[in-house]
């Protein structure tokens, strides 16, 4: 059985080839005006010869090309259909839509996190993204669009990675089996009941949870910023049971709503060597309220944490805090905690259930997608349906 549930799209700024479409070129100029997309002259596909999945079909529905100044707004609506050509379950898939690699908007990715698709079973792909090129942007297809990665059952992996989709597909895989394992569980000792209740729980945490915009900029200090003097302020740290890594201290600029150059020591308790860890970011206003600010990722280059060594995270970033409608959120205090951490053998660590439902984590971060899809498929679909998902192998 076919299971699929399409969960995220990630915007970025930042080989031969499987056409579905032949490559006539066209000039850009061609599209002065609006108008729906040829997708024989401007869509390209790439899937490489050794490719996991093969294309079946794809249409493009109302895909457009709009000029707007000296640039192309490109709204995508692809629908495609792919084959598992492997001997393993397919578990996620990242695709990478890409206009222009070094242009702001020019870059997409789409991923789907919650696939169980057999060897030989065709999926459905369905990807709705908007990108800008300038309309000099020289000849050729407007968009190519490129496999990333796929991660298999047993968190094998295949793909160039250019986005750090493995670490990303991986960690999501690893709360999904987590909470998809607590719900069998569940079911398995304390009945449907349970179960029901446990769906109506998160239902309500994810309905409940306090939504936070964050606007980013690379140092320096975001567009009005608040009048008020600067302050060093140091984090809190809530304590996660099995963490691998310790937190020690940390700190960060605060300017009313604006928190810049985030910094925070943290230890190796565990036995193998770490390459890459994210902090959880709660910040707190005047009020008492706690929001989910994001994380803190570890640079890509620089993180090498033997056993029992000390680290650094850094964050050359200033993080803008508002609420509900643009409502500027002053920050009162900050309290981080280890999300995830990757070994440098590739293995990965995420909180456990447990630990998550014995701090007010649970609460404040996003269900997995596991549950996420879980949960929808209740709301629509009942209790029938999520027994079925839930006994099937």
């Amino acid at each position: 059985m076919l299971r699929l549930h399409m969960f995220m799209v990630n915007k970025s700024w930042a080989n031969k080839s499987l056409g579905l479409a032949a490559l006539a070129l066209m000039p850009l100029l061609a599209f002065a005006q609006d108008g729906p997309l040829d997708p024989y002259s401007s869509i390209k596909f790439n899937l490489p010869p050794n490719s996991p999945v093969s294309m079946m079909s794809a249409t493009y529905g109302d895909s457009r090309a709009t000029a707007r100044g000296g640039a192309l707004v490109l709204d995508l609506h692809i629908s495609l259909s792919l084959r598992n050509q492997d001997a393993k379950r397919i578990r996620g898939i990242t695709m990478l839509i890409s206009a222009q690699e070094s242009a702001p908007g020019g870059r997409a990715s789409y991923s789907v996190p919650t696939l169980d698709v057999r060897p030989g079973e065709t999926f459905p792909l369905k990807i709705d993204v908007q990108l800008i090129r300038p309309v000099q942007g020289g000849s050729g297809p407007l968009v190519q669009v490129t496999l990333d990665g796929i991660l298999f059952e047993g968190l094998q992996f295949f793909g160039p990675n250019k986005l750090n989709s493995r670490r990303t597909m991986t960690f999501w895989e690893l709360q999904n089996q987590r909470d998809r394992t607590y719900l069998k569980q569940v079911l398995a000792t304390r009945g449907m009941g349970a179960l029901q209740q446990e769906m109506l729980e998160s239902l309500e945490r994810q309905a409940q949870r306090p939504g936070l915009d964050v606007q980013v900029s690379r140092g320096g200090r975001a567009v009005g910023a608040a009048a008020r003097p600067d302050h060093m302020a140091q984090f809190a740290f809530l304590n996660v049971p099995s963490a691998p890594v310790e937190l020690i201290d940390g700190w960060a600029d605060i300017s009313g709503n604006e928190a810049r150059d985030a910094r925070i020591h943290l230890d190796n308790k565990s036995r193998r060597p770490v390459k890459y860890v994210e902090v959880g970011w709660i910040v707190k206003d005047n009020n008492g309220r706690e929001f989910l600010a994001g994380s803190l990722p570890s640079s890509e280059a620089d993180m090498y944490l033997p056993p029992g060594q000390r680290g650094e995270i850094l964050q050359d970033t200033t993080l803008k805090f508002s609420h509900g409608r643009k409502e500027a959120l002053p920050i009162a205090s900050m309290t981080g905690f280890v999300s995830q951490v990757e070994y440098a053998d590739g293995s990965a660590w995420v909180p456990t259930r447990e630990a998550l439902g014995n701090t007010h984590l649970g609460k404040l971060m996003s269900p997995s997608p596991e549950e996420q899809r879980l949960t929808d498929l209740y709301k629509k679909k009942g209790m029938a349906a999520l027994l079925q998902d839930l006994n099937r192998n």
